[in-house]
């Protein structure tokens, strides 16, 4: 009892009692890591028996649904066994019990796999709190979490989280004796999502504009001949290949997710890809050598190509704005950006005095009977 005893007070020093219960007394609190939503817990380890309150503040009580359980059998949230609350239309403020069996939950009631008693809620001070009593296994010390939030259709139907990095770290551990929390990771989800933004990001964001400056610049040297064109090849299919893995990853994420899509990036991203596409087999396979058909060739290439590349450019920042990995890597791919438009000027100003060098010499040998120098 003596350690039960110290353990109450580490969990008081983490967050702030208050008088707003005022049907129950909780001995141990933790503010948990993200969504700035606190846990308070009574445990009888030697019953199993737990009484918690899980409060969310900041809600708009009309437009959110809040939640928090256990997961007995994994992490994160699927197998999870939660309590949901949310305000009907009619303006009564519901809590249940709603166990999940995959990402597109609609948060539909149901029996948990374990004993729950009195589950209630109440909303006061722009905050939602979830009352429940339930009764884990005997001497159960530590247990999987999650809790999140979203918001809700008119006809009383939760509707899917935002993806963005604290809803998807919302679980964790929690050791009902000493009040430890750690945070999740983002599983599945996360891992999904930040393959998806590196992929495309090398791909769409990098390798392909790389592979234009290739194609720009370096040809108008003779010396890199053809050395500038299976450069160019190598650059785009590589990058090619890389966006196809990327964008099968995001279609893989917008089918697990179905409830929530990001239409601007998702419409954006087919697009791309269509173009890039097209543009492979245009430029790999359909290559006329007739000069009134190369014209046209060239126009399309030029044209499809750039467009390609702006908008792998314009979704790589939209991608990074729906992911959130921190402002550091927003400012490493522009700083990428910015040293390729560094890279470009260069080649631009070497490509012009080299051709204004050579038209020059090739004009003073006209002048002199000298036959100008031909590549071809």
């Amino acid at each position: 009892m003596v350690f039960f005893s110290n353990a109450i007070f580490l969990c008081k020093a983490q967050c702030s009692f208050n008088s707003e219960f005022p049907r129950k007394n909780f001995t141990a609190c933790s503010n948990l890591p993200v969504l700035n939503s606190t846990l308070y817990w009574n445990y009888n380890i030697s019953s199993g028996m737990v009484e918690i309150a899980f409060r969310q503040p900041g809600i708009d009580i009309f437009s959110t649904w809040i939640s928090w359980g256990i997961n007995p059998t994994s992490i994160g949230m699927i197998d999870a066994q939660v309590f949901v609350a949310y305000t009907r239309n009619n303006g009564n403020l519901i809590a249940y019990t709603s166990p999940i069996s995959s990402y597109r939950t609609s948060l539909k009631e149901g029996a948990l796999s374990f004993p729950v008693y009195d589950v209630s809620a109440m909303y006061e001070n722009n905050s939602i709190t979830i009352f429940a009593t339930l009764q884990l296994p005997r001497e159960t010390i530590m247990v999987d979490h999650v809790w999140q939030k979203g918001p809700m259709y008119g006809n009383n139907i939760p509707k899917i989280h935002s993806l963005l990095r604290h809803e998807l770290r919302s679980y964790g551990t929690l050791n009902f004796l000493s009040g430890n929390v750690k945070q999740g990771r983002g599983g599945k989800l996360m891992v999904l999502k930040s393959f998806h933004g590196i992929m495309c990001g090398i791909s769409w964001g990098i390798m392909l504009p790389v592979g234009v400056l290739i194609a720009r610049y370096l040809k108008v040297f003779k010396t890199t001949d053809p050395i500038w064109f299976k450069l160019h090849v190598t650059c785009q299919s590589s990058g090619y290949i890389i966006g196809l893995i990327g964008w099968a990853t995001g279609l893989n994420l917008g089918a697990q997710l179905s409830g929530l899509r990001y239409k601007a990036h998702g419409c954006i991203g087919i697009t791309l890809f269509c173009l890039a596409t097209i543009q492979v087999i245009v430029g790999h396979f359909i290559r006329p050598k007739e000069r009134k058909y190369r014209i046209i060739w060239n126009i399309f290439h030029f044209f499809v190509g750039y467009g390609t590349i702006t908008l792998g450019i314009v979704n790589v920042f939209i991608g990074i704005h729906i992911l959130e990995p921190g402002q550091r890597w927003k400012g490493t791919y522009i700083g990428i950006l910015v040293f390729l438009g560094c890279v470009t000027v260069l080649l631009e100003t070497l490509s012009t005095f080299y051709l204004y060098y050579h038209e020059k010499n090739d004009s003073l040998d006209t002048i002199d009977g000298a036959t100008p120098f031909n590549p071809s």
